[in-house]
């Protein structure tokens, strides 16, 4: 098991960035994929960026560009970059760990609490 806090939502107008946080409390943090997800309101939750052990990552195609995954392995924290943010990005995005190199939600067993990211036009 381990626990998962993000952090770095907000708002910002349309161009804009943010970035995002996610550190997790386990001593095995670098054993596990890492993905984020989020979930507009009225909408399921769908992937958004899942980066492996090694560094390897894949995006859904909605950010491919504009969205970056990272993780400092040394901190037991990783990231999502947010670029040139779109109004429809806009929802509450929450970082996940699991054992399987997906973009399915049902692959991770633990997460965050999600933090909200607004994107006004």
């Amino acid at each position: 098991q381990v626990q998962l806090a993000e952090s770095g939502g907000g708002s910002v107008q349309a161009g804009g960035s943010l970035r995002l946080s996610c550190a997790a409390s386990a001593s095995t943090y670098s054993d596990y994929i890492m993905a984020w997800f989020r979930q507009a309101s009225g909408k399921e939750r769908e992937g958004v960026a899942v980066i492996s052990r090694g560094g390897t990552t894949v995006y859904a195609d909605s950010v491919k560009g504009r969205f970056t995954i990272s993780r400092d392995n040394a901190r037991n924290t990783f990231y999502l970059q947010m670029n040139s943010l779109k109004p429809e990005d806009t929802a509450i995005y929450t970082c996940a760990a699991g054992n399987y190199f997906s973009l399915n939600t049902n692959m991770f067993p633990n997460w965050g609490q999600g933090t909200q990211v607004t994107v006004s036009s």
